[in-house]
């Protein structure tokens, strides 16, 4: 049942299903938290071996803050269950999306863990060469690429480029001309599949930017283009079905469609396309309403649609690549915020809301405003004795939809001065953050045994200043 400080019938139909009154306002929900995440009798936070109190001391809010541990070991969680589930058959490798969270120090973190990496543009190229991740292991994959970038790409080695366009072989066909480089390349296919996610990040429709139709043959011309190309090699076929999956369902219709399209292509121009990229888009908990699978049960029902699939349409069972971001990055970061005003909003008909400003908002998490997507929070920096209230926590830009948490239990004695914490801002937050209101952007923190690295330090007013000419 939900309730709220005026009686519980009052909040019926202001409150989402999934949210339950909590019966320790306290309490952490451990799914949506990195492993290390934890509150002691005091009530503070600590992640990492670290309060939320000291990180904030040491570098301010807001602030990006990344269990090194939890990120390494769901990123080696996926590439040993892929590598294992896939081993009977023709193997698999994991790239890691490097564009759900990315800096030269987080590089380092998966160049050390031997993990491949998946980028989309020149800057995070160069990114993850400093990380040093070797260029054999980085697939170059993206739409509307520069010459400059593609050239670069080429010149370093990279492992694949993923075509996503017809204009594009012809690019990369006569860029590896000029500079005299050869590329292994994959075609991007958009195959008719719906995922169940929202409309933005749903990728593999028809109608939208990515990819060859394979229902208008733009798929087999252009393996067509691509045979008549001596300096491209054509490794296979590559699907992005969209984001935050919870099930494989689409991705046993995606694997179907591929291996029917392999199949035909195999047969059709002699070749063998021994290489398939499923893409990524597993999905996260960012509220008790998300129930995602392991890396295990995802890679070992994928290696069974596999192998089924291309056994059936007669073609080789092909190496696979799969390319998660948000389901390494986004559990094992959170955000932490100072509260500034709370201000207690009547609806009407008996109902009050509670507005918990603090010190960021949508420059540092879009997610709320463009995707409409559900986060929690917890006080982060004591313990609160308060009866839970229902919140919604803001940021501080002109916007009425700059909102951080549209929905959560909070203690109602929460004030200025107060931390709070965000959970699961791991993956596209900072990534995806503005300068929108001249706000500079957060630092990205690692913390691990009890200590906290700056990755990426904050940026201050004379960063924005330092591009303004006339300043």
């Amino acid at each position: 049942m939900s309730a709220h400080e005026a009686g519980s019938l009052h909040a019926r139909g202001r409150v989402p299903a999934w949210l339950e009154v909590p019966a320790d306002v306290n309490a952490l929900l451990p799914a949506l938290w990195p492993g290390s995440a934890l509150k002691a009798a005091d009530g503070v936070l600590r992640v990492g071996g670290m309060a939320a109190t000291d990180i904030a001391a040491q570098v301010g809010t807001p602030a990006y803050v990344v269990d090194e541990d939890d990120f390494r070991a769901r990123a080696r969680a996926f590439a040993d269950a892929f590598a294992a589930a896939f081993a009977p058959l023709a193997g698999a490798r994991v790239h890691y999306a490097a564009k759900a969270l990315i800096s030269v120090g987080i590089a380092r973190w998966l160049a050390e863990d031997g993990l491949a990496v998946d980028v989309c543009t020149g800057g995070e190229l160069e990114i993850v060469r400093l990380g040093g991740i070797a260029p054999e292991a980085v697939a170059f994959h993206g739409s509307n690429q520069s010459d400059a970038e593609l050239s670069r790409a080429m010149a370093l080695g990279v492992g694949l480029i993923v075509i996503d366009s017809l204009a594009e072989i012809g690019q990369v066909a006569r860029l590896a001309a000029a500079g005299d480089w050869r590329a292994d390349v994959m075609l991007r296919c958009s195959i008719g599949i719906e995922a169940h996610t929202h409309e933005f990040i749903a990728t593999a429709h028809e109608d939208q930017k990515f990819g060859l139709s394979a229902a208008d043959g733009s798929v087999a011309e252009g393996v067509r283009r691509l045979a008549a190309e001596p300096r491209l090699r054509l490794r296979g076929l590559h699907s992005h079905i969209g984001s935050q999956i919870f099930d494989t369902d689409a991705f046993a219709q995606a694997v179907r469609r591929l291996a029917g399209l392999t199949a035909g292509i195999e047969r059709e121009h002699g070749l063998r396309l021994a290489e398939l990229g499923l893409g990524g888009g597993f999905g996260v908990a960012y509220t008790t309403g998300h129930d995602p699978l392991d890396p295990a049960a995802i890679a070992g029902q994928l290696a069974r649609q596999v192998e089924a699939e291309f056994k059936a349409v007669g073609a080789g069972v092909p190496h696979v690549t799969v390319e998660p971001g948000r389901a390494v990055a986004g559990p094992a970061g959170l955000t932490l915020y100072t509260v500034g005003v709370v201000k207690p909003v009547a609806l009407g008909g008996g109902f009050t809301r509670l507005y918990v400003s603090v010190d960021g908002g949508m420059s540092d998490n879009i997610r709320t405003a463009l995707y409409g997507a559900d986060y929690s929070a917890t006080l982060a920096s004591r313990r609160s004795s308060a009866p839970p209230r229902l919140a919604r926590v803001v940021g501080k830009h002109c916007e009425s939809g700059d909102i951080v948490v549209k929905d959560e239990y909070l203690p109602a004695d929460i004030a200025a001065g107060d931390l709070l914490a965000v959970p699961v801002t791991g993956a596209y937050c900072h990534s995806m953050s503005s300068n929108y209101n001249s706000v500079p952007r957060p630092p990205v923190v690692g913390v691990k045994d009890g200590l906290a690295t700056v990755l990426v330090r904050r940026e201050t007013v004379d960063d924005l200043l330092a591009r303004d000419l006339y300043a």
